[in-house]
């Protein structure tokens, strides 16, 4: 806390204890960059400066202002949770652990977040930066991806949290790691807590910590169907419970490959019935790869002239589209297609 006095991180959310706000900020910083993430806050903020604006809105105006930022199932349990606020805490956000956790979307993390940044109350938060100063500092060899390690670092973080303080030490541990603590090349030449520090004495620092899972990604392949009449493309809404859910993009039929123009034709014959004089004039118009944390996705774009309509969507303008909440893989299909 000694070394946090001369460090200023400013953010928009640390200047406030509004609980909303601070809620707001670490939905969106879940999985998402600082960076990054400030932009989309500023921008939730001033479209729903109140929780009961955001009750109020609709899905689609949610996921359009989310547009980009990935992991859409936050932006949808934002939206839920707004309404649980107005219904079950009469639009007052619960000042409670208990209750803070209860909502759509706040796990351990955010609840301990939001009540120790908002509220004072002591609760340690543990997030990927605290993981990290924890097990170097401390040494440990505990994964920090499985269920053990887990309950052992949050035990541990909770023994060392200053009750009375818990605000400042959450964010200046929390800032600790993020400036100081670093995943690559640390400042431990410079650390306050060198002469302290397991992971230093040991050599140990570049080994911590330590994640026994490894990721693996999986390959999909998405051919999009481009159907255009005037000023509009068709487009449908995607309703199964996946990736993207709740996002506008135009018709796709997955595959368990990329398909040539022949095996792509016969499958639009096939799934959506279309004649094979329309699928002579098939077109492929552009490849893109969107890499998501468990996921590559395979994107083909293909422009369809037919007279036929489908089923399971609507004509709209390419303004329109673009102002909806769409997978980014969308966005810039539609980016290269005006330039």
């Amino acid at each position: 806390m000694s070394w946090h006095e001369d460090i200023d991180r400013q953010m928009p959310w640390k200047e406030t204890k509004d609980p909303y706000k601070i809620w707001i900020s670490e939905i969106v910083l879940q999985q998402t960059r600082v960076v990054q993430g400030t932009a989309y806050y500023n921008r939730l903020i001033k479209a729903f400066p109140t929780v009961q604006d955001l009750a109020k809105a609709s899905e689609d105006e949610v996921l359009a202002l989310w547009k980009g930022l990935g992991y859409y199932a936050r932006a949808r349990n934002l939206h839920h949770a707004s309404k649980q606020i107005v219904t079950d805490f009469k639009g007052v956000f619960p000042n409670t652990y208990e209750d803070i956790i209860s909502l759509k979307g706040v796990g351990v993390y955010t609840a301990a977040a939001i009540a120790s940044f908002a509220f004072d109350l002591p609760h340690a938060v543990v997030d990927g930066n605290v993981y990290r100063v924890l097990s170097r500092y401390f040494n440990l060899p505990s994964p920090i991806d499985t269920t053990t390690g887990k309950k052992e670092y949050a035990t541990l973080a909770q023994e060392n949290l200053i009750d009375e303080k818990a605000s400042s030490y959450n964010q200046a541990i929390m800032d600790f790691g993020a400036l100081q603590c670093t995943p690559v090349s640390p400042g431990c030449e410079t650390c306050v807590l060198r002469e302290s520090c397991g992971a230093y004495a040991q050599g140990t620092v570049d080994l911590l910590p330590i994640k026994e899972k490894k990721l693996t990604v999986k390959s999909r392949y998405f051919n999009y169907l481009y159907f255009r009449k005037g000023d509009e493309v068709f487009m449908n809404k995607r309703m199964e419970k996946d990736i993207w859910q709740g996002l506008y993009e135009l018709p796709m039929l997955e595959s368990h490959k990329r398909l040539t123009k022949k095996e792509m034709r016969a499958a639009i014959h096939e799934k959506l019935g279309l004649s094979i004089e329309d699928l002579a004039k098939l077109k492929k118009l552009w490849y893109h790869e969107q890499r998501l944390t468990h996921r590559l996705i395979h994107g083909t774009f293909y422009e369809v002239l037919s007279s036929k309509e489908i089923d399971h969507g609507e004509w709209v303008s390419i303004k329109e589209c673009r102002q909806k909440g769409i997978p980014k893989i969308i966005d810039l299909f539609f980016k290269e297609l005006i330039s």
